[in-house]
Parts: C-alpha cells; sequence; structure tokens
C-alpha cells in the first residue's frame, strides 16, 4: 500500500513523496501495519466550488477521502489528485505550504487524523 505524503524542506518548500506502507503482520484477516500514535479524529464536508489559496496545513495529519478527490498543488509546482480512498499525510505545516482545491464539482467528505 502506498499514501502521499506533503513536507515541506528546510526552505519551506513543500513536496510531494510516496510512501509505502510496511506490513509487520499477517493474520487470517489480512495484513496489517504497525500501530500509529494519533491525537483525535475530525469528519469534514467539503463543498464542490473549495479553492483554497496557498496555506500550511493547521497539524500534521492523515487525510483520508471518502467518496470524491482534491487536487493538491505542493509549493515547488507538483500537483497531484488525491483521489477517493487515497490517503494523504500532510506535514507542511509552515512555509508557503500548498493549494487545495476540489474536483468533479462534488461535496467531498474526508476524514482528518490528527497526529499532533
Amino acid at each position: 500500500m502506498k499514501i502521499h505524503r506533503l513536507y515541506e524542506d528546510e526552505n519551506g518548500i513543500s513536496h510531494f513523496e510516496d510512501v509505502d506502507i510496511e506490513y509487520v503482520e499477517t493474520t487470517h484477516a489480512g495484513r496489517l501495519s504497525r500501530r500509529l500514535p494519533a491525537t483525535g479524529i475530525i469528519f469534514r464536508e467539503v463543498p464542490p466550488d473549495y479553492d483554497l489559496d496557498w496555506h500550511p496545513a493547521p497539524r500534521r495529519q492523515y487525510i483520508i477521502n471518502l467518496d470524491n478527490g482534491v487536487q493538491i498543488t505542493a509549493s515547488d509546482g507538483e500537483a497531484r489528485t488525491i483521489a477517493a480512498g487515497e490517503v494523504v499525510l500532510v506535514e507542511d505545516t509552515t512555509g508557503k505550504g500548498h493549494l487545495s482545491k476540489a474536483i468533479n464539482d462534488r461535496i467531498r467528505h474526508c476524514i482528518f487524523v490528527a497526529l499532533d
């Protein structure tokens, strides 16, 4: 399993990378990663005209898109569509941040898993 990661470098510029989730256990129900710490969960509904200018993430968090995707542009210029069912770990909490824009002219439901 791969997830997207959005992080900032020492100059405050955000970049994407792909992260492989390591499985450490196999059970009769499937393979499991190690247990990761979290501090809370937030449910969010995003309107279909969402178009947020440059901003850093409010906290380190996983964003899990449930039923629609989002286009995120890192400050290095790389744009990715994070589709429904995909996960992005956002860690660009300072610096220029990133752009976020709705796609498909539909409401997006997502879950934030806060890490800080």
